[in-house]
């Protein structure tokens, strides 16, 4: 690529001010001062309207200096004073900006004037001070290639006041040692906004040595993503009294009073939330649905946004009811594994590229699936703590892509079949506990398969809650008199009616004039959640009780047939008298 250098930028921009053509400069179109009454020739005053006129074909617009438009005049009131000399010394201000200019030569040493030098936008790698005009105040380099100050910081213009060098390669060691007071004594205003500065305590013990430094912006560096940023920069710079274009209050200043000295408390991570509301817009997956669709399959939508965030070292915490919750710890290697069989997969065999490792790393988050609604609210937050603050601040200068994604479920009823062979003894009880776990049974009719309007549901769970509950308890506590005691306390004081379905409309289309009058089609898992949670925690814990009050019935009946068992008589002899008849029994 062939380099562009500024004194040729600057030939052509003066060039096209046409300072020796109509109307500026010496020509038969203007009137000698001898014979001023030539009818074919112009004043001065007129040569000047046409310079000034907004619909004059002469007037120029050059925003690259504001001394342009005023030469021009001083050319047509005085043209035997243009010059070379005169012109380059005419100029104070210069803004070449996104000219492609890669070398700064020494022709600007020939304007001797110049105070203001912007070169933003354009390609510059290295600038020298001897190349610089010694009354310069003001240099502007933002949004070049530069990757270090080199021989910029050398010999500085002495009365430098503002220096911008934004959005460059900066942030070695040796820069930092670069920007002290003794390099740049009269620097009132430094802009290093958008560099790639990481340590945060060094770079402010060098600009603490400015002793005119008002105006500072830091800002887009990986340091100021810190939550100890502001803080420690307040109080370690005194004399400061703008940062990032804004005020320093005192309020400020006595809030972070001491915190320059705690520098080993200064924390080298950041903190980042992405919370997800709520979204309108989504259209109606409904609208387009047929009227004569057959009744199954039932078709159901959810919608969910997904977002790849920075996962490189990263801990994430998920707000749960107001309280951060740990979602994941990622590390280095896991994160970068799934990253390259998301994001790329041609590049997962090169394993020994090292520049993958300077890529941040990437992982898919994604909030709770919702149903349709013309207003969803997902209500998601989402907590990370980064490590790496360097690819963390590449990663939010690239931006951040959200996607909406549909979940579209299709279900169809379980069909059971009148010829299945009979289920065997533990089988049986298998099926009959997990029907009382779950209490979501699917009724069917015989003939036409379609599911029972939800009241007989209602009424049918109602029976069995009943005879879980009232009548199994009973009828195994009446025979025993030791538990009758216990059975009378249970008849009079039945379980809270807390316990118990409630008996209104399971849902809204169940209460509709059509629903009552046809079968429902609305699944019974979708009405049932007005049934207490402790109902079924209830019925899950009632075989495991039943197994426990059995064991210890025989460890009781156990005990009291040994305390009951019969014993052995010991023996004994009968005397009678010879005389007297014998007893029978003898």
């Amino acid at each position: 690529m062939s380099s562009m250098a500024l004194s040729a930028v600057l030939d052509k921009h003066i060039s096209r001010l046409c300072l020796n053509q109509f109307p500026c400069g010496k020509g038969s179109w203007r009137k000698s001062k001898v014979n001023a009454e030539e009818a074919d020739k112009e004043d001065t005053d007129m040569l000047l309207d046409l310079l000034s006129c907004p619909h004059s074909p002469w007037r120029m617009d050059e925003l690259w200096s504001q001394q342009a438009a005023a030469l021009r005049r001083v050319a047509v009131v005085a043209p035997e004073r243009i010059n070379a000399d005169f012109i380059c010394s005419f100029f104070s201000t210069l803004r070449i900006v996104d000219k492609d200019v890669s070398v700064i030569d020494d022709c600007l040493l020939k304007f001797c004037n110049l105070e203001e030098l912007v070169l933003s936008a354009n390609k510059i790698s290295e600038i020298s001070a001897d190349n610089l005009p010694r009354t310069l105040k003001v240099l502007e380099l933002r949004a070049n290639c530069l990757s270090a100050l080199g021989r910029l910081a050398n010999s500085p213009p002495p009365r430098l006041q503002y220096l911008g060098l934004a959005s460059n390669g900066l942030g070695s060691h040796c820069d930092v040692t670069q920007l002290t007071g003794r390099h740049w004594p009269q620097l009132v205003c430094l802009d290093l906004s958008d560099c790639d500065f990481q340590a945060q305590w060094p770079l402010l013990k060098a600009l603490s040595t400015m002793p005119c430094l008002r105006t500072l912006v830091l800002e887009g560096n990986p340091f100021t993503l810190t939550p100890s940023y502001p803080g420690f920069t307040v109080d370690a710079l005194p004399r400061l009294s703008y940062l990032d274009a804004s005020w320093i209050t005192p309020e400020e200043r006595h809030r972070y009073r001491g915190m320059a000295k705690m520098s080993p408390v200064m924390v080298d991570w950041a903190s980042a939330t992405v919370r997800v509301g709520r979204m309108r817009g989504i259209p109606d997956p409904l609208i387009n649905e047929e009227p004569d669709a057959p009744e199954f399959p039932i078709v159901s939508y959810s919608y969910l946004i997904t977002y790849m965030f920075f996962s490189h070292q990263t801990t994430s915490y998920q707000e749960v009811d107001g309280k951060l919750k740990v979602k994941d710890r990622g590390g280095a290697g896991k994160t970068s594994k799934r990253s390259e069989k998301e994001t790329s997969k041609s590049d997962a065999s090169v394993k020994s590229d090292n520049s993958r490792l300077d890529t941040p790393c990437e992982s898919r988050h994604s909030t709770s699936r919702r149903p349709w609604s013309t207003c969803v609210d997902f209500t998601d937050a989402l907590t990370l703590i980064v490590r790496d603050v360097r690819g963390f601040k590449k990663f939010l200068s690239r931006g951040l892509q959200v996607h909406v994604e549909q979940e579209k479920v299709l279900s169809w009823p379980v069909e059971v079949s009148d010829d299945a062979p009979p289920a065997k003894d533990g089988q049986a009880a298998t099926d009959k506990k997990r029907e009382k776990q779950e209490l979501f049974l699917r009724i069917y009719c015989k003939n036409n398969s379609k599911i029972l309007d939800m009241t007989a549901a209602f009424c049918y769970l109602e029976e069995l809650l009943v005879k879980t509950l009232i009548k199994e308890p009973l009828e195994r506590l009446k025979p025993r008199t030791k538990r009758r005691k216990r059975a009378r306390s249970w008849s009079q004081t039945p379980p809270s009616p807390r316990w118990w379905p409630q008996r209104t409309s399971p849902c809204t289309a169940c209460s509709s004039a059509e629903a009552k009058g046809s079968a429902s089609s609305v699944t019974l898992a979708s009405c049932t959640k007005i049934l207490p949670q402790k109902t079924l925690s209830y019925l899950r814990r009632t075989p495991w009780r039943r197994r426990k009050r059995r064991r210890s019935r025989r460890r009781k009946q156990s005990a009291v047939l040994e305390t009951r068992k019969p014993q052995r008589p010991e023996s004994w002899t009968l005397t009678t008298h010879p005389l007297e008849p014998r007893p029978p029994w003898s």
